[in-house]
């Protein structure tokens, strides 16, 4: 008590660190949970006793004696542990004490599906990159272990050593994640839908990590587009958090103004428009005065890529998203659409940082890439990203393209940009049943977080991911996937997957800043069949609280709760 009272009375500070760390260690942004299996999905045999034991409550520490009698793996015996839910993190291997002190070789494989932790590197697209999944490691005697970081729900466990058994008092998992609060909030008389939201709301929390990731499990990689969806979803969820522009500025200072971010031309474009977004919700005039450099040299170089007559030609990578990547038409059609998004974006963004020149240059190109009407690819994709830069009725994409073939041709990625198209065409009911549908598919085939893609006509005669495959099933994770995520290398747990936790915020509950900082808010809701819907989202200001129920006439009667200093504008 002493010590304590002279370091408050001489105002030093205080420190958990010893003094030789000092200015060298620096406090993780991430938080660490202990998570405790749920049940035990396969074991090999006769050689496997005692597995059940690893779901009693354990204390997370090596010991002379067990109280209980712990999992035994003969040699070339294992079993598969199910944590319940997708994590980023590790898991850790407590070892007993035996009575040699030889100890086996342990095999671990991670799995985001029980056929991804059962396969051999090299099976079906099954690997090592970006984060080992398959490993064979030497445990120690009376000890613990950890193995990993991955992106991970199962784990197999294999005893590799012909002759010694392994003997485990505890397997358990350790999450790491930004421990955030969840501000945002939604609820409806839909309950898939609010499942669904929830989903969207994790799948994104757990690629907050050191950056803004696009997967936990790969690529664990800073992807300017991929973060669009992401940041959408951070907005409506936690709020501001430094995860957005430290991710912004490493990019941008890693990438000379003179290349495309992440090569692609078009994730340089998703660039400013996150900006634009982030100012938007947010406020932070200072920080956008801090990118007025490199964005006008952007929009600039971006500006120097339309034809006279008014037509893109942008170099680098051309990409919008995987499935329309081959086709040539229907990325034309996205890019146009984008630059016209983009310098329009750009010719706000300029306004406000009181450069006139630039702004000006952004509205004759936005007007020059008008004139040129791409030739339809009849994809989604692209024509959602037209009705959204205001090229094409809304209304007239939706029913003639969008609204095709029900939730067919989406992707995880771009389905945002779909149900965005929807949105503003007023129809909230057909992009409520594309959700209910498309990421709910994923949902009934046993998913706790939402792809990298997905196609409803992969799940005709599949099994479920949180199950082995059953002879004369399809595998849903292992037998599909294209381009980079053929087979067991397709992420399950893909952040730009999550559009649908902003879409139903925004767009349910109306939910949209209207003057940035949100010192306005426009409060649109579209029920759709709901009968009510009502949730939160966080502002720099407090957090907004909505409620809308549907009356019998079909009008919509709302309770709003606005903080101090947000005004609603009609």
């Amino acid at each position: 008590m002493k010590i304590l009272a002279c370091l408050i009375a001489s105002a030093l500070p205080l420190s958990a660190l010893p003094p030789a760390l000092e200015g060298q260690a620096v406090k993780s942004e991430l938080s660490s949970f202990a998570l405790s299996p749920k049940r035990i999905v396969w074991t090999s045999g006769e050689g496997v006793k005692n597995a059940d034991h690893l779901l009693l409550p354990k204390p997370g520490q090596t010991m002379l004696s067990e109280q209980v009698a712990p999992l035994v793996l003969e040699p070339g015996a294992g079993l598969v542990i199910d944590f319940g839910t997708q994590i980023a993190g590790s898991v850790e291997l407590f070892t007993t004490m035996t009575e040699s002190k030889d100890m086996p070789t342990v095999r671990i494989r991670f799995g985001e599906s029980v056929a991804e932790s059962m396969a051999d590197i090299g099976e079906r697209g099954a690997q090592n990159d970006h984060a080992l999944r398959d490993q064979s490691i030497k445990v120690p005697w009376l000890g613990k272990t950890t193995i990993g970081p991955s992106g991970f729900r199962f784990v197999r466990i294999d005893n590799a050593d012909p002759k010694i058994p392994l003997s485990l008092s505890e397997v358990r998992a350790v999450l790491t994640i930004r421990d955030v609060p969840y501000l945002g909030s939604f609820r409806s008389s839909d309950d898939r839908l609010n499942q669904i939201w929830q989903t969207a709301a994790y799948t994104v929390h757990l690629n907050m990590q050191d950056y803004l990731w696009d997967g936990i499990k790969r690529d664990r990689l800073v992807w300017l587009g991929d973060m669009h969806p992401e940041v959408s979803v951070i907005h409506a969820v936690f709020g501001e958090n430094e995860v957005v522009p430290k991710s912004l500025d490493l990019i941008r200072d890693r990438t000379p103004v003179t290349e495309w971010m992440n090569g692609i031309s078009s994730y340089s474009m998703w660039w400013i428009l996150i900006h634009e977004e982030w100012h938007l919700h947010h406020g932070d005039t200072g920080y956008l005065r801090e990118q007025k450099t490199y964005l006008t040299a952007l929009l600039k170089r971006l500006a120097g890529y339309v034809d006279a007559d008014g037509r893109e030609t942008l170099d680098g990578m051309r990409f919008l998203d995987w499935p329309t990547f081959e086709n040539k038409a229907a990325v034309h059609e996205g890019l146009q659409a984008m630059m016209v998004m983009t310098m329009d974006s750009g010719a706000r963004l300029m306004e406000l940082l009181d450069d006139e020149e630039t702004a000006e240059l952004c509205r004759e190109t936005a007007a020059r890439l008008r004139k040129h009407q791409p030739e339809s690819s009849g994809r989604k994709s692209p024509a959602a990203l037209l009705a959204l830069a205001g090229m094409r009725d809304a209304r007239e994409v939706a029913d003639g393209t969008l609204k095709k073939d029900g939730p067919a041709d989406l992707s995880t990625f771009y389905g945002f940009y779909v149900l965005n198209a929807l949105g503003k065409s007023g129809d909230a009911e057909t992009a409520m049943d594309f959700i209910s549908q498309y990421w709910g598919g994923m949902l009934d085939h046993g998913a706790t977080t939402f792809w990298e893609d997905f196609d409803l006509a992969w799940t005709k005669n599949a099994g479920r991911i949180d199950e082995p495959v059953p002879a004369g099933k399809k595998d849903l994770h292992g037998d599909f996937g294209a381009h980079c995520y053929i087979g067991f290398r397709h992420s399950l747990c893909h952040g730009w997957a999550g559009g649908p936790a902003a879409w139903l915020s925004r767009h349910v509950l109306g939910i949209e800043p209207a003057a940035p900082g949100f010192a306005e808010v426009f409060i649109r809701p579209q029920l759709g069949k709901l009968d009510w819907a009502e949730g939160s989202y966080p502002t720099p200001k407090g957090i907004i609280r909505v409620r809308h129920e549907r009356r019998a006439d079909g009008s919509i009667a709302s309770t709003i709760d606005l903080p101090p200093g947000v005004k609603r504008r009609e």
